[in-house]
């Protein structure tokens, strides 16, 4: 199953010359916990870094910065990884272990930000497989009653 099958394509944005009260205004407002921070190439979103409402706290609240000047540019991750949409979902799964990332843009053969893949998406999916597999097991288990009573 590759990543484009279930990763989030409703991904908030912004431009690294906003405010980072914009920021923190649209994870409000959408109820997420991170924005990707895009530049516009050629009427193309490409992912250029991420702000998290971590990053909101550590470097702005705690340190009694003024939230209104600082720009996302400012504070946005500097290293941002990203990854193919038609990579396998296990693949990602291992890519996000090795880099220790929660949150990764998925783009497309052009690097436009189609989506994002999040922890909480792969626990989701995991979940959902492994409580599969279990009502599989139910499921031979009262085969077996009825064919071999």
């Amino acid at each position: 199953m590759s990543i484009s099958e279930i990763c989030n394509r409703n991904v908030i944005s912004i431009q690294r010359s906003e405010p980072a009260l914009g920021a923190a205004k649209l994870m409000r407002q959408h109820h997420v916990g991170d924005v990707i921070v895009v530049d516009d190439r050629n009427g193309v979103q490409v992912p250029v870094g991420i702000v998290t409402d971590r990053d909101l706290v550590m470097e702005i609240v705690a340190t009694e910065l003024d939230i209104t000047v600082i720009t996302v540019g400012d504070i946005m991750a500097l290293e941002l990884f990203t990854i193919n949409e038609s990579t396998d979902i296990f693949e990602a799964i291992r890519f996000m272990r090795s880099k220790t990332i929660r949150r990764l843009p998925i783009v497309d053969e052009d690097g436009e930000l189609i989506g994002v893949l999040t922890l909480d998406d792969v626990l989701e999916l995991l979940s959902e497989e492994l409580l599969n597999l279990a009502k599989l097991v139910r499921y031979e288990q009262k085969k077996e009653i009825r064919h071999r009573p």
